[in-house]
């Protein structure tokens, strides 16, 4: 029981995300107006998906220390979460820009770094499949997954910072907590962010369970 614990608090916590995310209400914001509720499932994906893939790199780590074939798979069970998430979380965005900007797709630096983000990570999952030797390909995959890991911080939270951006909080512009008044936002976002690392994280150990057993 103790096991299911997070399991079902993660599923309450998406579940309240989901649905109140829609009902609550919301700061009347220029341009953006009710297109702000995507804050509870855009933004809450891209932190699942920065929270799966730093799990997915201490384990790479640790694998790297250790040379435990189980490390190795609990870094790809979790990278494939975060590739998972970073996907809704592109999806998301891409309706959000729609709404907001007036495209699914602009030349912003952050958009531009998490489509090379998500190349490098596709990179690392072609790389795996194409050694058999599994120790080789745990020991090549887990130092890929590092430099992935930073190539990731820097596409995706340095540099946007450091040049023009759309998004809040890069580029000189205003984050969120910056013009935002409502705490209204915060009941439902953080259970939000919450809620998906749960749930991604049972995923991720099912994904784990499943390759222990095919080995």
């Amino acid at each position: 029981m103790k096991g299911s614990i997070y399991k079902v608090l993660g599923l309450l916590l998406v579940a309240y995300s989901l649905t109140y995310g829609l009902l609550t209400k919301v700061p009347d914001l220029p341009i953006i107006e009710e297109s702000i509720r995507n804050l509870f499932y855009h933004v809450s994906m891209w932190f699942a998906m920065v929270a799966m893939m730093a799990a997915s790199f201490w384990n790479a780590i640790r694998f790297l220390g250790t040379e435990d074939l189980a490390k190795d798979r609990r870094s790809i069970s979790l990278a494939e979460m975060g590739m998972f998430f970073s996907f809704m979380g592109l999806f998301t965005g891409m309706v959000w820009a729609k709404f907001t900007w007036g495209a699914w797709w602009t030349n912003d630096p952050k958009l531009n770094g998490t489509a090379i983000t998500i190349l490098i990570y596709l990179a690392y999952f072609v790389l795996r499949n194409s050694m058999d030797d599994a120790r080789k390909k745990a020991r090549i995959s887990a130092v890929y997954n590092i430099f992935a890991f930073v190539m990731m911080i820097v596409f995706i939270g340095i540099l946007p910072r450091m040049t023009d951006s759309l998004h809040p909080g890069n580029g000189g512009n205003p984050g969120f907590n910056s013009y935002d008044l409502d705490n209204g936002l915060r009941m439902v976002f953080y259970p939000a962010v919450i809620g998906w690392i749960l749930v991604g994280t049972w995923i991720a150990s099912l994904r784990y369970r499943l390759k222990a057993l095919q080995e």
